[in-house]
């Protein structure tokens, strides 16, 4: 006797799931919604994933998913492994800014415990004690998350060209400096009097969505690890 094969995985609810929210924000993340988008009925879905909770759980595995490193494309190394890993939560929150918008109803997946196990395993090769290892890989992902959401808000908040905001905000901006008493804001002001602000303004807001801004942040820190390895 033959079995039907299920028409849907939890992998592949996932994965519409994500797509759904990449498209249309995690507002839009529903059940019926996603049941929709696999041309399948809500009651049809359920079989698959029980609650709304269950989904977004699924949800957070996928994504967790995109930041564990192949074997075979981890560097040897305890820097370039911690950069590599560095990058991959980067880019996988970078693609998907919605995350951050994600309540945290998950105990981790198996993935996650996968990206914490390899993180460990590279920070290891520190020799430095467990739980200094430990800190430290917190440490690196309170920088990454930190740079992810300035980075996803500066986007949102220009959502276009920096030169063409800086015109359109400059006066604004200049009728505002002009008004800082100059011996209370010395350093505010100063970002502003060298120059014609609009080309101030467009350096600052093309600063914040430079991508050498994290590799030149990211090497700070990790130089920091180094000189902690080298003290012993």
């Amino acid at each position: 006797m033959s079995s039907r094969r299920p028409k849907h995985s939890r992998e592949s609810i996932a994965q519409a799931a994500i797509e759904i929210a990449d498209a249309e924000g995690f507002e839009a993340l529903s059940m019926r919604r996603v049941a929709k988008e696999l041309d399948a009925g809500t009651m049809t879905l359920y079989h698959y994933v029980a609650t709304k909770d269950e989904l977004l759980a699924l949800v957070d595995d996928a994504i967790m998913g995109e930041i564990v490193v192949p074997d075979d494309e981890l560097p040897s190394g305890w820097r370039e492994g911690l950069r590599e890993i560095a990058h991959r939560t980067k880019n996988a929150f970078v693609a998907h800014p919605w995350t951050i918008d994600m309540p945290d109803s998950s105990d981790g997946g198996p993935n996650s415990v996968r990206h914490f196990e390899q993180s460990l395993a590279v920070m290891a090769k520190t020799n430095l004690p467990r739980e200094e290892c430990h800190e430290l890989i917190l440490l690196v992902d309170d920088y990454v998350f930190g740079y992810v959401r300035r980075f996803i808000s500066v986007r949102a908040a220009i959502s276009g060209d920096a030169a063409r905001l800086a015109e359109e905000h400059s006066d604004e901006i200049a009728e505002r400096v002009q008004e800082l008493d100059p011996e209370t804001f010395p350093y505010v002001h100063a970002l502003f009097v060298d120059g014609d602000p609009r080309e101030q303004l467009a350096k600052l807001i093309a600063l914040g969505l430079d991508p050498g801004r994290f590799d030149r942040g990211l090497d700070l820190l990790l130089d920091g690890i180094e000189r902690r390895i080298e003290d012993g």
